[in-house]
Formats: C-alpha cells, sequence, structure tokens
C-alpha cells in the first residue's frame, strides 16, 4: 500500500469515527499507531470518555472484516478475552474494537520475565487455547489435505528458490515431495477442531489490568479454519519468535494434553502418539513459515521476518532429525547451508 493510499485510509478513517454518535466520546485527535501486522490491516489507539479503544483498518479489497466479525462471535460465546465489536463499517473496512491493553506475551518475554510468571502466563495459554478448540466451526473453511499440501509449496518457491536461489534436482524435487506428502496424509488425518493458525506470543495480550479482561486476551484470528487439532498447539510451543527448547515444549504439551483429556477434546490417549502428532504437525507449520517469512522478506520488504528464519530452521531441524522418513530433508537442508551430513537418532 502507497503513502498516498495510507493517508487516503487514514482521512476515511477519521471521517467516519467523527460521525459515529457522539456518546461514545472519540476524540479523533488522540488518534495514534498502534500496530500492524503480515498483511493490510493496520490499528490504531484512540481516547474514548476516559478509556482507550482499538480502531482496525482493514481496506477492501485486499482484506475482509466478516470474518474477524463471524470468529470473534465464535470465540466470545466459548468464554475466551476477545475484543468486542463497538460499531462497524464492513464497506469500508473499519471496525471500532474494545482494547485488550498495549502488551503482548512477546513483549512480556522481550523485556524479562521470571519463570514463575512465565509459567503462570503460559498455564492460562493452555487453558484457553483447550477453550478455543471447543469453539463452534462449522461454516469455517477446512485446512484439509489439498490446503496443507498447497502451502508447503511456499517452502520451495521462496525459502529453496528465492532465498537460497537453489534449483530442486529432479531426484530431490521427488524425495521432498513425498515427505510433503507423508506429512499430509498425516496430519489431515488428526481430528478437527477451530485453529487459530497463529496462536503464539505476538497474539496473545497480557490483560494485567482487570479493565483489560482476564490473561489471555487473544487476537488475530479472523484467518480461522477447521482443522488439525495440534496446529495451534504447534504454534505455541514452537514459536516462531521466541525460542523454547525442546523439554519447555514437552512441559507445554503434556500440560495441554492432559487438559484437552479432561475436556473432552479427541487428543490420543497416549502421549507418545500425541507427542508425535505434534510434532509432525509443527514440522508443516515450519516449513510452511520459512516459506511465508522469506516472502515478507523479497516481496513485501519487511525485514525483520528474515531475522527469525535461524530459529525457525532450528525447529523444523529439530522434528526432522528425529525421524528417518524425513531424512531427505535434512539432507537438503545440510546442502543449503554447507553442513556435513551426519548420522543421528531416528525412529
Amino acid at each position: 500500500m502507497t503513502l498516498s493510499t495510507q493517508d487516503a485510509r487514514f482521512t476515511h478513517l477519521t471521517d467516519w469515527l467523527s460521525n459515529l454518535d457522539t456518546e461514545l466520546g472519540i476524540d479523533t485527535k488522540s488518534l495514534a499507531a498502534a500496530s500492524s501486522d503480515a498483511s493490510f490491516r493496520r490499528y490504531f489507539r484512540v481516547s474514548a470518555n476516559n478509556r482507550t479503544l482499538v480502531v482496525m483498518d482493514a481496506p477492501p479489497p485486499n482484506e475482509d472484516c466478516r470474518p474477524f466479525v463471524d470468529v470473534t462471535q465464535r470465540l466470545a460465546d466459548a468464554g475466551l478475552n476477545v475484543p468486542r465489536v463497538i460499531r462497524e463499517n464492513l464497506n469500508q473496512g473499519f471496525l471500532l474494537l474494545t482494547d485488550l491493553g498495549p502488551t503482548t506475551y512477546y513483549d512480556r518475554i522481550k523485556d524479562g520475565i521470571d519463570e514463575t510468571n512465565l509459567q503462570q502466563m503460559y498455564r492460562e495459554a493452555l487453558g484457553a487455547l483447550v477453550q478455543l478448540q471447543q469453539a463452534r466451526k462449522d461454516g469455517l473453511a477446512l485446512y484439509d489435505a489439498p490446503r496443507l499440501k498447497t502451502e508447503l509449496h511456499l517452502f520451495n518457491e521462496w525459502y529453496l528458490s528465492v532465498h537460497y536461489k537453489m534449483t530442486l534436482e529432479a531426484t530431490q524435487a521427488q524425495a521432498l515431495d513425498q515427505v510433503f506428502d507423508l506429512l499430509v496424509k498425516h496430519n489431515s488425518a488428526q481430528p478437527s477442531v477451530l485453529v487459530h493458525r497463529d496462536f503464539h506470543s505476538p497474539n496473545l495480550m497480557y490483560c494485567g489490568e482487570a479493565q483489560y479482561g482476564p490473561n489471555p486476551g487473544i487476537l488475530d484470528y479472523q484467518d480461522a479454519v477447521a482443522g488439525p487439532i495440534t496446529y495451534d498447539l504447534a504454534s505455541l510451543v514452537m514459536d516462531a519468535r521466541t525460542t523454547w527448547e525442546e523439554p519447555q515444549q514437552l512441559d507445554w504439551a503434556i500440560r495441554y494434553w492432559e487438559q484437552a483429556r479432561k475436556s473432552g477434546l479427541p487428543v490420543p490417549t497416549d502421549f507418545a502418539d500425541f507427542h508425535r502428532d505434534y510434532e509432525w504437525m509443527g514440522l508443516q507449520r515450519n516449513l510452511r513459515i520459512l516459506g511465508v517469512f522469506a516472502r515478507l522478506h523479497y516481496r513485501d520488504n519487511k525485514v525483520h521476518y528474515l531475522a527469525h528464519i535461524p530459529r525457525v530452521n532450528q525447529y523444523v531441524r529439530q522434528v526432522a532429525g528425529r525421524y528417518l522418513a524425513f531424512r531427505p530433508l535434512i539432507k537438503l537442508l545440510d546442502q543449503l547451508e554447507n553442513i556435513q551430513t551426519s548420522v543421528g537418532y531416528t525412529f
């Protein structure tokens, strides 16, 4: 989006807010940028009757506010802390929302947080995830095998071809496609629930004050789908922006699995089976993310995403190095990074 387009959008946004009912007490002069994301959406804060509200700017035809409004209601019905839609203009792509505060889980982690508070935050996040997976999923787009397979090609298109400027040989392409097919077959067979798709620290709000509601506040769920039950857990414990070592991943995965079983969610009764499910789902997600982050850097000039690629690559290696079926992927990564191939433990 060009600067002139942004300026035009901002003018329309200000006009819309100015014409809302006066009892809201909106001070348009207080409008200030809050954040933006990997899409065309951006967010502002505005003062209104001694509180702050959030304005979403989702410019058509690039964005559509309706999925956000729909999923907001689904998650609110499930008892989760999500923004409440105060006013909407779906044709122009504007929403006025309640504010869940200025601090994300990611902010708290970056600023430094003691172990006790960190564990408390993530126990609350795991509890919220179990609630989220009990929300209505009817009518949502399906995160099925064809879609999962299509997304994996982002790895080839942007990570291999653009980031590394690599053209696969026929045998390499065939071996990698077999890895993709194995992942998709396994992951698409998992039980289906509502999937946030980015349930991780930047989209979880730390609600440290009563006015913001209980922890965690949840954002950026407009792309929710009906899909594999382990997807959001993999997002959380293999966070693309925060490195969690494997013992911590396991601890949170066990805690989630125990809560999910008690809540009647369709997870395997044997944790070993569940562990494999969420690891393979994490591998699939992180391969896609390598492609997405490369695309955001090279196509969209969002250069900060490149800094997260080594972390995501390490998550990929963590899982792929454990299973013999993914040996072709490890060999490819070794070739990309000029690493001498070695034999590791596999299952």
